[in-house]
Order: structure tokens, then C-alpha cells, then sequence
């Protein structure tokens, strides 16, 4: 949460660039109309959406990834993903990097690390899918149809279905 939002600060925000406060209508059209490029634009000229979280931390609370300093590294492969390149591997959430394809030299994180963050641990995300679903709830008969659909497909990849 931010401060112009009400609720607790640091509490995670579901709401595109914490915009929610700012939104002069319902988000849910909001999100429609973003949803409805999709019928107007061919495939090649929508927006790629990358997931990242930098914050994850190992058993002992540790940051796996060192920093903001080195995001360029994974930038780098966002960037090259965009332009047709970027080794990935598919996963329940979408297309991951491939193992080596984040350039770890001179930095201080281990392999093991890169494993992790490169991990989708189903446990975590059936919690995350809950949580959105919760969120959707706010928004009743207004959710786009696909984001409730999409998620649904996401808690079924997660089963293995």
C-alpha cells in the first residue's frame, strides 16, 4: 500500500501500478478495455507482460538476488524474449528463463539461488491464485470474463491438468 491508498503500508497491491486511488472509473472496465486490443491488434503488436519478483528470499530470510544494481541482467533477457530471443522453458505460470540464459558472472549469487528463483513452487502459487481471486471478488459482475478465465486455466496448469 502506498500512502495514498487506505489500508496497511507495505501490504501487496494487486492493482496495475498501485492506481487504484487514481482510477476515475471501475478498474474492471479499466481492464477491459486493455483486454479488448487483443480483438483490434494482431498478436505481434500487443504488449509482452513479464512477471518478476525481486524480493523472494531463501530459508533464512536472505534476498536470492542481489539487487536492484543487476536487474539489467534480467532486463537483458526480457528484451531479448521481446525480440524473438531469450532462451525460456514453459511453466504452469508462463515461459521462465532458461537455466544460463540470465548472465550470472561476477555476481554473487549461487547456482542454487538461481535455481530457486527460477522455480514456480505450486504450493506458493495456489495461495497467490486465492488471493487474487479474493481480489476479483471486488469487482462482481464487472471482471472481464478472461481474467476469471485465465485464472481458472492457471490454477488447472498448476494441478497439471
Amino acid at each position: 500500500m502506498t500512502a495514498a491508498a487506505a489500508g496497511v503500508v507495505g501490504k501487496l497491491r494487486r492493482d496495475p501500478f498501485a492506481m487504484l486511488p487514481f482510477c476515475g472509473y471501475n478498474m474492471a472496465d479499466y481492464w477491459g478495455h486493455w483486454l479488448s486490443f487483443a480483438e483490434q491488434l494482431d498478436a505481434d503488436k500487443l504488449p509482452r507482460i513479464f512477471y518478476v519478483n525481486w524480493f523472494r528470499r531463501d530459508a533464512e530470510g536472505n534476498f536470492l538476488w542481489p539487487g536492484f544494481g543487476e536487474n539489467s541482467r534480467v532486463l537483458d533477457w526480457v528484451f531479448a524474449r521481446c525480440a524473438g530471443r531469450g532462451a525460456a522453458v514453459e511453466s504452469p505460470i508462463g515461459f521462465l528463463p532458461a537455466p544460463g540464459s540470465i548472465p550470472t558472472a561476477d555476481l554473487a549469487v549461487s547456482a542454487g539461488a538461481m535455481e530457486a528463483l527460477l522455480s514456480v513452487d505450486p504450493t506458493d502459487w495456489f495461495e497467490e491464485t486465492a488471493a487474487i481471486r479474493e481480489y476479483f471478488e471486488l469487482f462482481g459482475d464487472r471482471l472481464p470474463a478472461p481474467l476469471a478465465t485465465e485464472l481458472d486455466a492457471l490454477e488447472g496448469r498448476l494441478k497439471g491438468d
